[in-house]
C-alpha cells in the first residue's frame, strides 16, 4: 500500500508539472500524456515530462497569422454647441442608432451659467468609426484623440493557459476516480479545487477582454457656448439675437430668485428673531408717544380751582 500511495503521489506531481506553467499543446501530445499519467509504473512518468519544454508549452497550435486580431479602441471627443438641448437629444438618438449605450453621463451648470455634459458611450466596434464621423457633424468638434490597444498576444496567452488548466482538471478528475487511499483523495481534491479557481479567474479575464474588444469606448464632452469657436457661428438674425438675450435675462432672473430663496431658507431663524425685536421696539415707542400726548388729570383740576 505504501508503494501504491507513493506511485499515486508521483503521478499527481507529474500532472501538476505538466500543466502548472501554462501554454498550449497539441491534441495528440495531450492524449499521450493522459495515457502515461494513469500508468502505475514509475518508469513511465519521465516520458510525458520530456514532451513539454521548460515553460510548460509544446510545439504546435495556432500561429499568429491564424489568429484574429484583438484590439481595444478608445476615443476622447470634445464638442460644443449653441443649442445644448437639441444637441443632447441628437447624440442620444445617434447612440441608439449605432446600437450602443451610455455607460455614464453627467450634466453641470444651468441657470445663468452655460451647461456642460460628460458622457461615456459604448458602441459596437464596427460602429466605432461611423459614430465618431456622425457625432462630429451634429456639433462643432473642438478636438478628438484616439487610442488603440492591441491585446492579441495577451488574449491568446490567457486563452492558452485556460485550455491547459482545463486539461489539467480533466486529468485530476480521472486520477480521483482511480484513487484508493484517503490521503490520495484529499490531495487530489485539493488540487482540483485550486485548478477550478484558476479556470474561473482566467475565464473572467477573457470575458473582460471580449467585452472591451466587442464594444469601443468614446469619452464625450459637450459644452454649451454663446458663439462657436473658429468663426463657425452661423449667421443669426436680429430676432434670434433678441430672443437669445431675453432667454438669458430670464435665466438670470430665475437664478436670482433661486439664490434668494436659498438664502431665506438658511437665515429664517435670524429673520424671525430680528422681526420680533423690531416689533418690540415699535411697540415700546408707540406706548411712550401715547403717554406723552395724554394730559395728567390732577393738574387739570388744580388749574380749574384757581380760575
Amino acid at each position: 500500500m505504501r508503494k501504491r500511495g507513493l506511485v499515486w503521489l508521483l503521478v499527481l506531481a507529474a500532472v501538476l508539472t505538466l500543466t502548472g506553467c501554462g501554454g498550449k499543446g497539441s491534441a495528440e501530445t495531450a492524449a499521450a500524456d493522459n495515457r502515461n499519467s494513469v500508468a502505475m509504473d514509475e518508469s513511465d512518468l519521465a516520458e510525458p515530462q520530456e514532451a513539454y519544454g521548460t515553460d510548460g508549452g509544446v510545439s504546435g497550435g495556432d500561429t499568429t497569422g491564424e489568429r484574429s486580431a484583438k484590439r481595444i479602441y478608445t476615443a476622447d471627443l470634445e464638442l460644443e454647441t449653441t443649442a445644448f438641448d437639441q444637441a443632447a437629444e441628437d447624440l442620444e438618438s445617434l447612440v441608439e442608432e449605432c446600437g450602443g449605450y451610455f455607460q455614464s453621463s453627467s450634466v453641470s451648470g444651468g441657470g445663468s451659467d452655460y451647461r456642460s455634459a460628460s458622457y461615456t458611450v459604448r458602441v459596437p466596434a464596427e460602429q466605432y468609426r461611423p459614430f465618431l464621423d456622425r457625432a462630429g457633424t451634429l456639433c462643432h468638434q473642438l478636438s478628438i484623440q484616439e487610442y488603440t490597444d492591441d491585446i492579441t498576444e495577451v488574449y491568446y496567452d490567457v486563452e492558452g493557459r485556460l485550455k491547459t488548466q482545463q486539461t489539467k482538471l480533466s486529468r485530476l478528475q480521472e486520477l480521483l476516480e482511480r484513487a484508493e487511499s484517503m490521503e490520495d483523495i484529499i490531495t487530489i481534491e485539493s488540487a482540483i479545487s485550486e485548478t477550478e479557481q484558476t479556470i474561473e479567474d482566467l475565464s473572467g479575464t477573457l470575458r473582460g477582454y471580449d467585452a472591451q474588444v466587442a464594444y469601443s469606448t468614446v469619452n464625450l464632452t459637450l459644452r454649451e457656448v454663446y458663439r462657436l469657436s473658429d468663426g463657425d457661428q452661423p449667421a443669426e438674425s436680429f430676432g434670434g439675437r433678441l430672443g437669445r438675450a431675453f432667454a438669458a435675462g430670464w435665466r438670470g432672473f430665475l437664478h436670482v430668485l433661486e439664490s434668494l430663496a436659498v438664502a431665506l431658507a438658511y437665515g429664517w431663524v435670524v429673520l424671525v428673531v430680528l422681526a420680533a425685536a423690531g416689533a418690540g421696539v415699535v411697540l415700546v415707542r408707540h406706548r411712550r408717544k401715547k403717554a406723552r400726548s395724554t394730559p395728567e388729570p390732577a393738574a387739570e383740576k388744580k388749574d380749574d380751582k384757581r380760575v
